[in-house]
């Protein structure tokens, strides 16, 4: 019998899960679709939702090796920051708000000033502090809050403890623990609403990659798998973010080593090897699944512009009596839009279906601008629409350049980079470096997941899970790279440059009357 490591990852648009053997291969792997929605001005995920996709993907997985498996070990994984509450009984106090939301600005801001360091609008401190402010309901009752990781993990384990990485996104840290001196900073801020709540009681626990974290329950068994394949007594990896996987995934831990996930978000994550200069608020700080500290770059949008369109070419097909799956879309879409002029011919798409923190937008409205002289040829369309989806995170980095944070190695994981060659080409070009995309890139988070859980289980004596990726799991990987290329680099800055001044355009469009009853 096989021994196996599983692993799943609650994405966006996706809930992935793989399960790799003793030495790291990927035994099998499945996934399901879902969908954020927007309700009473929040995006959100119902409950019944996760569950549903968790047992789907969780049934499908474990149907899939041919030959018997046994699962030594289990990791969860979700999408960073948001805010789950709950009251003394773990009942849900307010619908989950995830990352995607950006109506905590003021909250931002004052936390930001007061601790000295960004604090962002998706971060869980913010959520909370929002809370406080607006007075809600809900915000007295509240017993403890929670990652969507998390949550799923003390559900099943009955452990409410979230890996360091995950930790970093929803308060800062002063090495493995929350910083004590924004502690006790924020409840002197609150001091005046007379909460019944102290922050240290509502935060999870904090533990480093290859720490006990329980061991699946009889009823988190039944939880993930009505089946009864799954059996209790199964010890679990610390729950993380996507942001730590996608580092495990592309083995992107060690200083100044990088990657970039790219999905229905974008985000690059650099290691460093000593602090910024300044605090800045398009960066956030948060931690490596070890406790490096890393620096982020975070844009709400990425693929889901491009997904929308794709669907209407989906359509057309249909329409003229051609159906065609999404892999074939997809690849088409993409290999075609390499045929564009480099700088896509004046053709400007700004695919914002959500606000954008790093360009400081609180709501987001695509648009597609042109001058009439411009080839405006589908070639050209679809570069843009890649461009786009890219756009914002280089805006972002451009600040790593001006603090000389050297990036030896930039790996890319996540749907963007599926189609070889064409996502990975135009990520060099657009941070004008060498990037690489590993075999298992489209796994993503998953992967690192079960890496980490399969690290949990075999670790040795002192091995750091540096040591870990290195020696055991990467050192044969196949992987390929791709420098920057002359002319895509010299293009994609000047549609850069038309990006940023369309965002006026951007502006207006979202404060307009039309987009506003649009919204309503």
């Amino acid at each position: 019998m096989t021994k196996t490591y599983m692993g799943i990852e609650l994405g966006s648009t996706r809930i992935k899960a793989v399960l790799i053997d003793d030495e790291h291969r990927i035994v099998a792997h499945q996934g399901y679709s879902w969908e954020n929605r927007l309700e009473n001005g929040i995006w959100t995920y119902p409950m019944e939702d996760v569950w549903a996709g968790l047992r789907e993907v969780t049934e499908r997985l474990l149907k899939t090796p041919r030959e018997p498996v046994s699962i030594e070990g289990i990791g969860l994984s979700g999408m960073m920051h948001g805010y789950l509450a709950f009251d003394e009984h773990d009942n849900l106090l307010t619908p989950f708000r995830t990352w995607r939301n950006t109506f905590t600005g003021k909250a931002s801001q004052e936390l930001t000033a007061l601790f000295g360091c960004n604090i962002p609008q998706r971060w869980s401190i913010s959520h909370l502090y929002h809370a406080v402010l607006h007075e809600e309901a809900h915000v007295k009752h509240v017993h403890h809050i929670n990652s969507l990781a998390g949550y799923i993990h003390r559900r099943i384990t009955g452990e409410f403890a979230v890996g360091i990485g995950e930790a970093s996104g929803m308060f800062p840290l002063d090495g493995g623990r929350y910083d004590e001196r924004c502690v006790e900073q924020f409840e002197e801020l609150i001091a005046g609403y007379q909460m019944p709540w102290k922050l240290k009681d509502v935060l999870p626990g904090i533990r480093k990659a290859g720490e006990y974290a329980g061991v699946l329950t009889e009823e988190g068994a039944r939880l993930l798998d009505p089946t009864g394949k799954l059996k209790a007594g199964t010890p679990l990896a610390p729950p993380e973010g996507d942001a730590g996987t996608g580092m495990v995934a592309t083995n992107s831990i060690a200083p100044y080593t990088g990657n970039v996930s790219a999905g229905t978000s974008i985000f690059s994550m650099t290691v460093l090897n000593k602090p910024l200069s300044r605090a800045y608020p398009e960066i956030d700080i948060i931690a490596t699944p070890s406790g490096k500290p890393v620096a982020m770059v975070h844009c709400n949008n990425c693929t889901s512009d491009i997904n929308a369109w794709a669907a209407t070419y989906k359509e057309f097909a249909a329409m003229i009596g051609k159906e065609i799956d999404d892999d074939t879309l997809y690849t088409t879409l993409y290999r075609e839009a390499m045929k564009g002029d480099p700088d896509c011919d004046g053709v400007t798409v700004v695919g914002y279906l959500s606000g954008e923190h790093v360009t400081e937008f609180e709501t987001g409205c695509p648009l597609v601008l042109r001058s009439p002289a411009v080839n405006f040829t589908l070639v050209n369309f679809l570069r843009a629409q890649l461009y786009s989806a890219l756009a914002s995170l280089a805006i972002g980095m451009r600040i790593l350049e001006d603090e000389h944070v050297p990036i030896k190695q930039l790996t890319g994981h996540g749907g963007f980079f599926k189609t070889e060659g064409v996502g990975q080409q135009f990520m060099a070009d657009a941070v004008n470096a060498p990037v690489t995309v590993m075999k298992t890139a489209a796994e993503g988070g998953a992967y690192g997941m079960a890496l980490l859980t399969a690290f949990l289980v075999q670790r040795g004596d002192g091995e750091t899970l540096e040591d870990y990726l290195d020696k055991r799991v990467f050192a044969k990987a196949e992987r390929s790279v791709l420098a920057p290329n002359e002319k895509g680099v010299e293009g994609f800055k000047a549609y850069l440059r038309r990006f940023e001044s369309a965002l006026n355009v951007e502006r207006t469009a979202v404060e307009s009357d039309i987009y506003q009853g649009n919204k309503e």
